[in-house]
Parts: structure tokens; C-alpha cells; sequence
């Protein structure tokens, strides 16, 4: 536990080398989380790719005062990561009156919170919407797993925002207009093959399988192309 919480507190310092060496030294965790959503039409290397960014996310969050250990603090931002897209590509199926029901609940629960200043009971939610305490449980675990960032929300005054409008601040700003420099400037190193492979993969959210077709070569192909470009483009990184 000390030589991860010293990786860590280096990860956090801003030593990418020590935040890879806790992707890497992770990895089988990412795996093995990440082969319980095999058989969704995607591949376990596509994945683990979408694990790996939630294993960045738990690192760069995680506070070493926890009393867990960071396998488990990361395990269920591993699987939100992928549940996350998988719900967003339509993979993850909620019934049409599961969402329907979810629907009156979230308009419910905002009316009755606008009347009462505060969070609305389930039996108020129930007599709203005249549905069961039951089938509002069912309705709110089933949405639950992924909440959408243009929920609407209210300031104290009563006007209606998004929660996309509380997240973004100008550090967040400054840091994408710095990563998207350096990305461009990686890009510019490469061939138009290799431009064309990326693009396809991290700007177009094709999978392996989608650009082996349209190449008209074999998956293991891109994934072995795909992995020789990465590297490339981090060892020119300086």
C-alpha cells in the first residue's frame, strides 16, 4: 500500500510516469472488470480502453486519507465508465415503461421540491404520479446509473439551469485548450495512415472492428497498428 499511495501522491503532483505506472500495474483489475460486459457487441479490448479512462479518473480522485484500498475505490468508477457508454450506444436497455415512469418521477420530484423546499418523500412521489412505491423504486434504480448532464435544476432564486452549466469552469477550459495543442501537435507527426487510424478510433468512436472493415484488414491488425501509433505518439511527448 505505501508504494501506491507514494505513486499516487506523485500522480497527483503531476508525474505522468508514476500516474502509468498505476494504469499499468491496474490493468488486470481493468480487465476483469471489463469482461462482465463482454457480449454487447463490443470487443474486451475496447473495453478496457473505456475502463482505463474511469482507472484515470479514480486516481487522480482518489484521496490516500480513505480507509480503501484503490482496487476498490476504482472498481465501480472502472464499470460506470463503461456502463456509461454502453447506455449511451444504446447497449444498456430500459424498458419503454420503466423510462416512461422515470420520466413522471423526475418531473414529480421537481414540482414537489419547488413546493416544499425540500426532497419529496416516496409516498408524495407515489400520490403525484399514482404509481406504486414499488414501480417507483424499480423505475429510479433501473435510471439511476447514469445521470444526464442537462437535468434541470434550480438556483436559489428559482430559475432553471442545467447541470452542464455548473460543471465547466475556466480552469477545465484552459486545461482541454492545452490538451487539444498537444494532441495536434502529436498528430502532425504522424502519416496520413496513422492520422486516419486515430481519428477513426478516438475522434469518430469507431471500434477495432469498424476500422478493420473500412481498412479492409483484420482486427488484430488494427489493434496491433493502433498500439504502435500510441506509442509513437507518446514517446513524443517531451
Amino acid at each position: 500500500m505505501n508504494h501506491t499511495k507514494e505513486l499516487i501522491e506523485r500522480a497527483h503532483k503531476g508525474d505522468k510516469e508514476a500516474r502509468d505506472t498505476l494504469v499499468m500495474e491496474n490493468m488486470g483489475l481493468v480487465y476483469s472488470v471489463a469482461r462482465r460486459y463482454l457480449g454487447r457487441g463490443y470487443e474486451l479490448e475496447d473495453l478496457s480502453q473505456l475502463g482505463v479512462i474511469g482507472l484515470i479518473k479514480a486516481i487522480d480522485k482518489f484521496d490516500c486519507d480513505y480507509c480503501v484500498m484503490l482496487s476498490t475505490y476504482a472498481v465501480p468508477m472502472i464499470s460506470g465508465e463503461i456502463k456509461r457508454f454502453l447506455r449511451d450506444d444504446g447497449m444498456v436497455k430500459v424498458s419503454r415503461t420503466l423510462k416512461e415512469n422515470a420520466w413522471k418521477i423526475s418531473k414529480a420530484c421537481e414540482m414537489l421540491s419547488q413546493k416544499y423546499g425540500r426532497d419529496a418523500t416516496v409516498d408524495e412521489i407515489a400520490a403525484a404520479t399514482e404509481l406504486s412505491r414499488e414501480d417507483i423504486v424499480m423505475a429510479m434504480d433501473a435510471n439511476k446509473d447514469v445521470e444526464s448532464i442537462y437535468k434541470s435544476v434550480y438556483e436559489n432564486d428559482g430559475s432553471e439551469i442545467y447541470l452542464v452549466d455548473q460543471i465547466s469552469s475556466k480552469e477545465n477550459e484552459k486545461e482541454k485548450l492545452l490538451d487539444r495543442l498537444m494532441l495536434e501537435k502529436l498528430m502532425e507527426e504522424l502519416n496520413e495512415e496513422e492520422k486516419r487510424i486515430i481519428n477513426m478510433r478516438y475522434f469518430e468512436n469507431k471500434t477495432q472492428t469498424q476500422v478493420a472493415k473500412i481498412l479492409s484488414i483484420s482486427q488484430v491488425q488494427v489493434s496491433r497498428m493502433e498500439k504502435k501509433i500510441l506509442l509513437k505518439m507518446r514517446k513524443n511527448i517531451q
